[in-house]
């Protein structure tokens, strides 16, 4: 199947429930006082009341959602002037930088994928902003990388990035995206493979979206065009899947599907290699989805489709079509997901047979037909194992790997002998590996250049006690020999949410962090995917508050076995870790010395307002649902729960001004809220990148001076030395 991964599938959208609230304003100002170490307050308070269900809540920051304003862009201004004045009277700041950029330079590939006869990679010479696409006819010393896209000469900032890249069947075009800052939105573009050249085509306001081919042209989703000043904030609704023929106009794309009765689905498409089938993901949220097939032929704009899976409360996912069988991998009546196969004239689930049943303790996290076998990923207590399979589900044998650690997706055709797969862990740098179907042997094909010993570190995995008697797994990295006595700076990373795994991978950023005698915890929160289905719902809407309890539980564990302590603790999360850091600092700030909540949910009464939002109500539920779901949003949303008065730990709120997944607004009100309620010494900050988004395609300079700022302010804030061997 030609997929352009991401998390653009399950990040689609929910139909909102009717309004049970409405909003009172009235217009007030009030003084410009500063706080603590310069941070201006909130330059005016226009006391928005919201009302829920008889509950009335204020929202005095609802003008910093107008990130277009006058007054906004003034506030961000001062507040990255306060934030960027601070980080520069950190002494080691800049010796750190220098260090982060040492490690990151090395030349860096991507595993190698196989398009019509023609591998195709990425690299970095270590640190240019944007990796560069190549291709090459053999991966020996008889031919030559070809340079087929270089992102770093589309802006002088090196903020602007590729997204998405599909070659048609017989490798003469490639279409590929462009996206501009770090946002979600992009255009495509399709380029001459032959003569390297541009067609004049161009699709704008794609999103959510793969580019998949069908013989002179290739099908997308996009949404209407936005209003202009507010593209980075409003509502994403009534997304459409359609069809461009190269060398015609967008005007003239045939559309394929969309819903105007139901403007909150989203529409996937995606064909197979051969370019013989066109299957739609319809989604409402961020899991759940139906499954539709049409047989590609001239009449592909008006032939029906046939349904394979109806409903959103399942996710269905086609893993190829082989000789008229189409293989699906489903967690309908497996919370650890089973693969079943269906025939191509009759899909519909009815007729669908399992060939690999779930295995009840351990979950499918990927699946992938290669040379004729069917590769499954599993994870066991978070580290993969790959099993192989012959297309009737019969079991071969395991793959063997180095360790416990992450593999990386298999990439290779399914008529093809040779693969290429990625394995990574906390201690162990990312290396490329060459597999051989046939003889069921692997070798290591590109090691990594990272200047990183990590035979100086050791890795250890652990099972503690939540507070409701859950064991909940964690990683703890450190070096070897470290003392227990509780004065070790140490950084808690966790997200809990949305199906997804926190595996063991080496980051060059953690890489950095160890290298300065601190701890890396990774505490596998419930919410995540790590057991499956069960998992996953055990963290989410009325039990969202057992994820900030695993992770305070985590907290409390390594404080109890003298990792760390309070006074050398930071925790870290982004996205809806950044949720999770936002809830967990408010409930219990005596537990944190420093904290880094990251482009994060905060406004938990209006996230479903903005942009793709209202996606995630499968996760958190909304305001509108229920009296006990509002009151529960309520209860942990980290904007309304600052509390006046308290001593907060040092904190830096990072955000990104082009973010359109997470908008910044959800960072400026509780960075406002945070700044008014801090009654201590301890800084309260936010961190606004400019020209980035929610982290994809930011520039490899952004990276760097982002890790920077991080280390120094954590080592600085729990009064740690920064010192190397």
């Amino acid at each position: 199947m030609r997929y352009i991964h991401s998390l653009t599938l399950p990040f689609l959208i929910l139909l909102m429930a009717s309004s049970c609230s409405k909003t009172t304003q009235t217009d007030h100002s009030s003084t410009s006082d500063t706080l603590s170490f310069g941070v201006p307050e909130t330059y005016m308070d226009h006391s928005v009341v919201d009302t829920f269900f008889g509950k009335t809540v204020a929202d005095p920051y609802r003008w910093l959602e107008d990130e277009n304003s006058a007054e906004t862009k003034a506030w961000v201004k001062e507040q990255n002037k306060a934030t960027f004045a601070h980080l520069e009277e950190i002494p080691f700041r800049n010796q750190i930088k220098e260090r982060v950029g040492e490690l990151w330079n090395f030349e860096r590939y991507s595993s190698p994928f196989k398009e019509a006869g023609v591998y195709y990679f990425f690299k970095n010479d270590g640190v240019q902003n944007q990796s560069v696409l190549f291709k090459q006819t053999t991966l020996d010393s008889t031919s030559s990388p070809e340079l087929v896209l270089d992102p770093n000469k589309w802006s002088e900032k090196g903020t602007t990035s590729l997204r998405g890249f599909a070659v048609n069947k017989d490798g003469t075009y490639a279409a590929y995206g462009k996206a501009e800052g770090g946002s979600d939105w992009f255009s495509i573009y399709v380029k001459d493979l032959k003569t390297g050249k541009d067609l004049k085509d161009e699709i704008k306001w794609a999103k959510f979206t793969g580019i998949n081919w069908y013989k002179d042209g290739f099908f997308y989703s996009r949404y209407p065009e936005p209003t202009d000043d507010e593209k980075l904030s409003q509502l994403n609704e009534f997304h459409q899947l359609y069809y461009h023929k190269i060398g015609t106009s967008q005007n003239d794309d045939i559309l394929i599907m969309n819903d105007r009765a139901n403007p909150n689905r989203n529409f996937y498409g995606s064909t197979t290699d051969d370019e013989d089938y066109l299957f739609v993901y319809i989604s409402e949220s961020t899991s759940g989805n139906s499954l539709l097939m049409k047989k590609l032929d001239d009449n592909f704009a008006t032939s029906p489709f046939v349904t394979i899976a109806e409903g959103f409360e399942k996710d269905h996912s086609v893993i190829g079509v082989v000789n008229d069988k189409v293989f699906i991998r489903t967690n309908d009546d497996a919370s650890n997901e089973k693969i079943v196969v269906a025939s191509t004239k009759t899909p519909a689930q009815t007729n669908w047979k399992t060939i690999i049943p779930e295995d009840s303790d351990n979950v499918i996290r990927f699946s992938q037909i290669v040379g004729g076998k069917l590769f499954v990923g599993y994870l066991k207590d978070v580290s993969t194992q790959v099993k192989v399979f012959d297309l009737a589900g019969k079991y071969l044998y395991d793959l063997d790997l180095p360790g416990i650690g992450s593999v990386g997706g298999l990439s290779g055709d399914k008529k093809d002998n040779e693969a290429f797969f990625t394995f990574t862990s906390y201690t162990y740098p990312s290396t490329i590996f060459s597999y051989d179907v046939d003889k069921n042997e692997s070798s290591v094909f590109k090691t990594s250049g990272v200047d990183f010993d990590p035979t100086k570190y050791e890795t250890k995995q652990v099972f503690y006690t939540s507070y409701d008697g859950t064991k909940i797994p964690m990683f703890i990295t450190h070096k070897k020999g470290i003392k227990l006595d509780g004065s070790n700076p140490t950084l808690l990373y966790g997200y809990g949410g949305f199906n997804i795994s926190l595996t063991p991978g080496f980051a060059t950023s953690r890489g950095a962090l160890l290298e300065t005698g601190a701890v890396y915890a990774v505490a596998n929160l419930r919410g995540g995917g790590e057991y499956g289905k069960k998992w996953h719902k055990a963290g989410t809407k009325l039990d969202k508050q057992n994820v900030f309890n695993d992770f305070q539980a985590a907290a409390e564990y390594l404080i109890q076995e003298k990792y760390t302590s309070s006074e050398k603790l930071a925790i870290e999360g982004r996205s809806n870790g950044g949720l999770l850091v936002g809830a967990c600092v408010t409930q219990r700030p005596d537990l944190y010395a420093v904290t880094f909540p990251i482009v994060g949910v905060m406004d938990m009464l209006r996230y479903h307002t903005f942009t793709i939002g209202r996606a995630w109500a499968t996760d958190y539920g909304t305001v509108n649902d229920s009296p006990e779901m509002f009151a529960a949003l309520r209860a942990y949303s980290p904007v309304h729960n600052a509390k006046e008065g308290t001593n907060y730990p040092a904190t830096m709120v990072m955000t990104a001004d082009h973010d359109d997944r997470v908008v910044p607004a959800h960072s400026y009100k509780f960075a406002s809220a945070m700044q008014k309620a801090n009654s201590g010494e301890n800084p309260m900050l936010i961190r606004i990148d400019v020209d980035a988004g929610h982290g994809a395609g930011k520039s490899t300079e952004q990276r760097i001076q982002e890790v920077a700022d991080m280390i120094a302010f954590m080592l600085y804030h729990t009064d740690s030395q920064y010192k190397l061997d």
